[in-house]
């Protein structure tokens, strides 16, 4: 079908040209056997090159221009040669503006010399030249606005792609959500609770007071740890929204309670800190103090938060432990560095970490800095929504401009003796008035109707001009083709006014209007067609320009219904859909939520009670226990959560092997996916690399292109190719962002082409050798 598209136009416009070459068809004849030859080259070599203008539009004009240019100097009467305007259109609809600028300067000078040369440096060549600009900047401005509405659409679909993949991950982001809040639950209050009671144990009997010091602490902790979990429960109610507040205070209150545990930090926090980076900033400070807590107890710390160039830069670095850890192994989840890093790529950052020379532990973050970027963020987009204006309105103004004076001058017969008595100022005067007339067409798209009172009253500066320079009616008549913009400015109104039944007196008043202003043209000097008027002439051409002009302006006003209806629709369909994909995914979290709540009062609240009584009870060996059980229950539930679930309500997550059912949808419902390289491929994989496959897989056939894809797995020399191509609308934007974010998770490389293709390697073994357990850094 792509084909029969683009190559179906320039064979019709080979046809029509093969018509005239036609003997007998033509009126002057056909050319001689040497022109005929270079015509028949022409019309090869356009068609050729129209074939390519969806593809390569700017070597399409190009080649079109050679075309030109060959056909009219071969048979200068006969050639028609429509190849330029319809590559240029091409041109302005598939490359930016700039490209557009130039396309249309080479094509509006090939034309203007060709024309010198054909027709010498007569009068009647500024007409042809006015004739020529105007054609192919209206040509121009067509293709820009098509552009944007195409890109508008494009925005529009990559939107309910979002939309689309919100709703099918809700309950795979409140499970992940859910998982990093009970991690720092238990990071930030159990284990604190299990190495304070497992050193009163040791040190016992040298320091007795110890235990009464732990027992307090245990107490005080455990009850924040229950209102930790109650706020998290109550967290899982609601929208899951970032918190606004100013985080500053809650970062350095954060840093004290760890330096009430008996070790040195040390903090520089800028105020203001506020949205999602300071919430991440936040979860990555309790973390890493947290590690260094568990594996350097005693070793001194340091946070350090710095704003530069839009940026949060985040520092936390423990020095060497002093005494070696004891039984701090058990106690973390093995997230704790992934978890960091999932917290600063949510909000489109970076992490790192490592140990430093000396022997200690290093965390380090960039985030983007949400305040500072707001209003860089607003100016850009007030500089996009004037860009789109920038060249379509123009364009179209300067056509309205200057096709009336060229078709005029061409119809003029006696248009080398008008120029000739003609004077300087007045034809300055008429160019002004048309200028002036129709410069409103720059804001029809913003205010139609102050554009169309706009139009209607500078028609009448041509009969005030008339009465008042006065001014020769041989050059007072190029104003009366100014009536292309009354049409133009009727369609705005239409187009992006508030509808037909605000907008039908559009046609009416642009009806009487410009009768009433071409009829005061004609008979303000007193005399039409050289002849002395009366007003009962004037009321007779008024009343017959009413006649004529009245269907013109009732189909170009029901023109413009049309495409605003068309456009009404797309967006309210567009609308409607986003917002059925976005309920959609707050009930399917709301459930999630739902679910999750009854399972972490299940499981953790009645280990932590335990712990708050038996820290009341003096018992300090069964908090050492009781809290260890209440991690190992995290623990399990984390687990739980990391896999997607078993056995209970939480669907387990999707493998590699899925994705032949994935596929098989697609083609259910309408598009045509490829899938090569199953099961060979993905055999003896580790199960979090079969998830990040088909994740991977998944978004990008889910971005939103309707065109077929196909998906090619190879795996060689312990890598995983993946390749995925027609996927245009996951080359670029949000779902980009997203994949690389899966495959950094992943330690894979990801390549995205403009042409509509992603290139992903992850890790992988040998086929079929068997997955081992990797035992975490003591770090994780």
């Amino acid at each position: 079908m792509e084909t029969i598209r683009n190559w179906l136009l320039p064979l019709l416009l080979a046809a029509g040209q093969g018509v005239l070459l036609w003997p007998g068809v033509y009126p002057d004849g056909t050319p001689g056997p040497l022109a005929l030859a270079a015509v028949v080259c022409a019309l090869a070599v356009e068609t050729a090159a129209l074939g390519w203008r969806r593809t390569a539009p700017v070597r399409s004009l190009a080649g079109t221009l050679a075309a030109g240019v060959l056909g009219g100097f071969a048979w200068p009467d006969g050639y028609v040669g429509l190849g330029p305007l319809i590559a240029l259109y091409s041109v302005a609809v598939r490359c930016p503006v700039p490209v557009t600028v130039r396309a249309l300067a080479a094509v509006v000078g090939v034309d203007w010399v060709g024309a010198a040369v054909t027709e010498g440096l007569r009068p009647p060549l500024l007409s042809t030249m006015a004739l020529s600009l105007g054609t192919y900047v209206l040509c121009a401005g067509l293709g820009e606005a098509r552009r944007q509405w195409l890109a508008g659409r494009l925005s529009a679909a990559r939107r309910l792609a979002g939309a689309e993949r919100a709703r099918l991950l809700a309950g795979d982001q409140e499970r992940r959500r859910l998982a990093r809040e009970l991690h720092d639950v238990s990071a930030h209050h159990l284990t604190s609770v299990v190495v304070t009671a497992d050193a009163a144990l040791r040190l016992r009997d040298d320091r007795p007071e110890l235990s009464a010091e732990a027992l307090a602490f245990a107490e005080r902790t455990g009850t924040e740890t229950l209102t930790a979990l109650q706020r998290l429960v109550g967290l899982l109610r609601d929208t899951g929204g970032p918190d606004h507040r100013p985080m500053s205070g809650r970062i350095e209150e954060l840093v004290a309670g760890f330096g009430r545990l008996g070790r040195p930090v040390t903090a520089r926090i800028p105020d203001g800190l506020a949205g999602p980076a300071a919430e991440a900033v936040h979860g990555i400070v309790r973390e890493a103090l947290t590690n260094a807590l568990r594996y350097a107890p005693g070793a001194a710390a340091r946070v350090d938060v710095r704003r530069a160039d839009g940026l949060l830069e985040l520092t936390v670095e423990n020095a060497p432990p002093r005494v070696p850890a004891q039984g701090a192994g058990g106690l973390g989840a093995g997230r704790g560095v992934a978890g960091m890093r999932e917290r600063a790529a949510s909000v489109g950052g970076e992490l790192a970490a490592g140990p430093t020379p000396e022997g200690g532990w290093r965390v380090r973050a960039t985030l983007p800095d949400a305040a500072a970027a707001r209003r860089p963020e607003e100016t850009g987009w007030r500089r996009d929504v004037l860009r789109e204006q920038r060249f379509a309105d123009p364009a179209l103004m300067l056509a309205a401009m200057l096709l009336p004076v060229a078709c005029v001058a061409a119809l003029t017969e006696d248009w080398a003796g008008a120029a000739r008595r003609a004077v300087l100022p007045e034809l300055l005067l008429v160019c002004g008035l048309l200028v002036v007339h129709a410069l409103p067409l720059l804001w029809r798209r913003r205010a139609p109707w102050a554009v169309f009172g706009a139009v209607l009253a500078t028609a009448w500066a041509g009969p005030v001009a008339v009465l008042a320079v006065p001014l020769p009616s041989h050059v007072a008549q190029f104003l009366v083709a100014g009536t292309l913009v009354e049409t133009l400015a009727g369609y705005a109104v239409a187009a992006y006014g508030p509808g037909a039944g605000h907008t039908w007196p559009a046609p009416v008043v642009a009806t009487l209007g410009t009768a009433g202003a071409v009829t005061a043209l004609a008979c303000a000097d007193g005399m039409v067609a050289g002849e002395r008027a009366g007003p009962a002439d004037a009321v007779l051409l008024s009343f017959l320009l009413s006649v004529v002009l009245a269907p013109v302006f009732t189909a170009v006003w029901g023109a413009g219904l049309l495409v605003r209806r068309r456009r009404v629709r797309a967006v309210a369909y567009d609308d409607f859909a986003f917002a059925s994909s976005m309920w959609q995914a707050d009930r399917a979290a709301e459930a999630e939520r739902q679910r999750l709540a009854a399972t972490l009062r299940e499981a953790v609240l009645t280990h932590t009670r335990a712990l708050v009584g038996a820290a009341r009870r003096g018992e300090l060996a069964e908090v050492a226990d009781t809290a260890r059980a209440a991690l190992a229950a995290m623990r399990e539930m984390l687990r739980g959560l990391a896999d997607g679930g078993s056995g209970g309500p939480l669907a387990p997550s999707p493998s590699a092997a899925d994705l032949d059912a994935l596929c098989r949808a697609l083609r259910s419902a309408g598009r045509e996916v490829r899938l090569r390289g199953l099961p060979e491929a993905v055999r003896g994989l580790p199960p979090s690399t079969q998830v990040s496959v088909y994740r991977i897989v998944e978004a990008a056939l889910g971005a939103g292109d309707p065109g077929p894809a196909r998906v090619t797995l190879r795996r060689r020399r312990g890598t995983l190719r993946i390749t995925v191509t027609g996927v245009r609308l996951a080359v670029a934007g949000p779902v980009a962002e997203r994949l690389r974010v899966q495959v950094a998770a992943g330690e894979g490389r990801i390549v995205c082409e403009p042409a509509g293709r992603l290139r992903v390697s992850l890790p992988a073994g040998a086929p079929g050798a068997p997955v081992q357990e990797v035992s975490p850094s003591p770090y994780a």
